[in-house]
């Protein structure tokens, strides 16, 4: 062995390179573990794929595993493999990267990474993962040997001024990385990595399931002998549900799996995998609740799936891969490329995440779409816990508009228990009916008793009874379904028998005078009053035209501090109705007379109540009201 240690100098972008790494880049300590682990992966991988390369290899495969130890008294931390390992020139060109020529380019790449979330895929170089190391330590050590090889090479440095590299003649095949941990600094998140417990709670969280076995010494538990000494156990359970085949997986594995990444007590009501291969590989394995969550419509929700890259965790929620009005679907999606940025925990707004997405999105859609074909039971259970928030999809994904509301069920006149599918009511629409009715409000009782339905009951035109808030929202932004407009029977006018057009145009001239009185008399509250086609029994009912907004509404942006102007409506009146007609005689009689017109504002005020509305002034309603009862005895 003839190269002698040598010691280099860092300049100083890699000083700051350093630096950046240990205080900026990560925001938990505890990562360190898992780069160490990923890397230490990687090189099992590529030892077990050179010796398949290479059948004159000499390496030793038959037990290729991950070892953690530690020395409390020492206080160091070393993870050690038996895989592919590194000559001289490799621990040079891959662990030097941060502190050969270049370095500058290296270090404005980080930083174009994390600050501007560029799109330089740097997670699999060796360099950067390992620097995680001096987060938690004074002074690193690498020994390692290239399988194949008999020199070994000792690497070290305490992450400041200088680094040095020697030859070293004993060193095992595979690579140890010696961390000498500092002190304890709990105010930093700086914890003792000397405990075994907290080791073993890292490697669990971040490395469970790696293809690799992950040991440390085994530990005596409450009712083991003590164990030999030195005896190994592994720590990571290596079973990734998703990388296995289906048929070799238990649904009741699926559902305990479930129950850890979700900490729900329930089973999933539906689980489901998707496996792409190709250029751009990726599994997932997705699972929808069967109760929604308490938090589901709060606002510090937590959303998304759990992400790994080549079964390394990366982070809990995801967000980037489920769209809000998905955000009860729970899961995992493990890729074997992702383009993350240097420290593995910020995602990159690529093609590769944006596919992933469309992929799992037009998934769900389709499970559901499934479900509601060949599981009514389950489907209905769906829909009662998540309806309203898939229905927020109308708004926000305009691409699968058509796919949510292929899967969307609503109350209607049709049935008073079971919601109907938009498919099912287009195809019990009456001859000739070009529009899907609705009607939003409170409550089905509300909506059921509303003076806008009373035509449509009686002609037998079904009705959709939305009750969502979302409801108030999404009617206004989708075109239709299947060809069909939405129509609300509260706005607009409707025109439902083309026979009475002549009848309502005689009515029109007799009560002209009326309408024109009534109009001008209530003008603060209403914008026109005009005979309705839509009442059989009540005497009156207010209307919004085509594109206003709906009470409901108005009041909803109200409440969320937005400032709408006041919108006046338009008051129906129905010419059939007795206290109509008889207004319109006592007009005619006395026009001047003020009990007529405080019994015009008494019918505005009736419908108003009658469609569930606030009146304006309540006690003057009463007050009117009860000298009209009075006059009556």
């Amino acid at each position: 062995m003839t190269t002698p240690t040598q010691t280099f100098e860092f300049q100083s972008e890699a000083r700051q390179l350093l630096q950046l790494m240990i205080h900026s880049i990560y925001s938990n300590k505890d990562v360190f573990l898992r780069e160490l682990v990923s890397n230490a992966s990687d090189a099992l991988d590529k030892l077990r794929l050179e010796s398949f390369r290479d059948k004159d290899l000499n390496a030793d495969t038959d037990d290729l595993h991950v070892e953690i130890a530690v020395d409390a008294e020492a206080r160091t931390l070393s993870v050690r493999d038996n895989g592919i390992g590194m000559t001289r020139e490799d621990v040079i060109g891959l662990i030097g990267t941060i502190a050969k020529s270049g370095t500058a380019e290296f270090l404005k790449k980080v930083k174009e990474s994390k600050d501007a979330a560029g799109s330089q895929d740097l997670i699999g170089q060796f360099g950067v993962g390992f620097y995680a190391s001096f987060m938690v330590a004074d002074k690193v050590t690498l020994v390692t040997r290239r399988a194949g090889t008999t020199e070994g090479v000792r690497w070290e440095s305490e992450g400041e001024g200088t680094y040095t590299i020697e030859p070293v003649e004993d060193a095992p095949q595979g690579t140890t990385v010696t961390l000498h941990l500092k002190p304890e600094d709990t105010e930093d998140h700086l914890f003792d990595y000397t405990s075994t417990r907290k080791v073993r709670e890292i490697v669990k969280r971040y490395s469970d399931f790696i293809t690799w076995p992950v040991k440390m010494v085994k530990e005596k538990g409450f009712a083991e002998e003590e164990p030999e000494e030195g005896a190994l156990e592994t720590v990571n359970s290596m079973k990734a549900l998703w990388a296995r085949s289906s048929s070799e997986v238990e649904q009741s594995e699926y559902n305990e799996f479930y129950k850890h990444i979700s900490h729900d007590w329930n089973d999933p009501l539906e689980t489901f995998r998707i496996q792409a291969e190709g250029t751009f590989e990726y599994q997932a394995l997705l699972f929808i609740p069967a109760q929604a969550p308490l938090d589901l419509f709060m606002r510090e929700r937590k959303r998304g799936v759990q992400l790994y890259v080549k079964r390394v965790f990366i982070m809990d929620d995801c967000e980037a891969l489920m769209p809000e009005y998905l955000r009860f679907v729970k899961g995992v999606v493990d890729a074997q490329d992702l383009s993350l940025n240097v420290s593995r925990e910020i995602l990159q707004q690529d093609r590769q995440i944006r596919m992933i997405r469309r992929r799992l999105v037009k998934k769900v859609l389709q499970t559901v779409k499934t479900m509601m074909a060949d599981n009514a039971e389950n489907y209905a259970k769906f829909w009662t816990e998540f309806g309203a928030a898939v229905k927020e999809g109308l708004l926000d994904d305009t691409d699968n508009r058509e796919s949510i509301l292929e899967i969307a069920s609503f109350a209607s006149t049709n049935d008073a228990e079971a919601p109907t599918a938009l498919k099912d009511y287009v195809a019990r629409m009456k001859e000739g009916q070009e529009e899907i009715y609705y009607l939003t409000g409170e409550s089905r009782s509300i909506l059921e008793n509303s003076p806008h339905m009373e035509a449509f009951q009686a002609k037998g035109f079904e009705v959709l009874l939305l009750t969502d808030p979302i409801d108030e929202m999404w009617v206004d932004a989708v075109n239709g379904f299947d060809g069909k407009q939405f129509q609300s029977v509260a706005k607009g006018e409707v025109d439902l028998d083309k026979d009475e057009d002549d009848k309502n145009a005689e009515a029109k001239k007799d009560f002209a005078d009326l309408m024109t009185w009534m109009t001008t008399t209530l003008a603060e509250n209403v914008k026109e009053v005009r005979l309705s086609s839509r009442l059989t029994t009540s005497p009156a009912c207010i209307v919004g035209d085509s594109h206003d907004i709906t009470p409901t509404l108005e009041k909803m942006y109200r409440a969320m501090g937005q400032d709408v102007p006041k919108q006046k409506r338009v008051l129906e009146l129905n010419p059939t109705h007795p206290l109509v007609t008889g207004l319109r005689t006592a007009h005619e009689a006395r026009p001047e007379d003020e009990a007529v017109a405080e019994t015009a504002e008494l019918l505005y005020g009736m419908a108003l109540l009658a469609e569930g509305g606030e009146l304006t002034d309540p006690s003057r309603f009463i007050k009117l009201m009860a000298q009209r009862l009075q006059h009556s005895l």
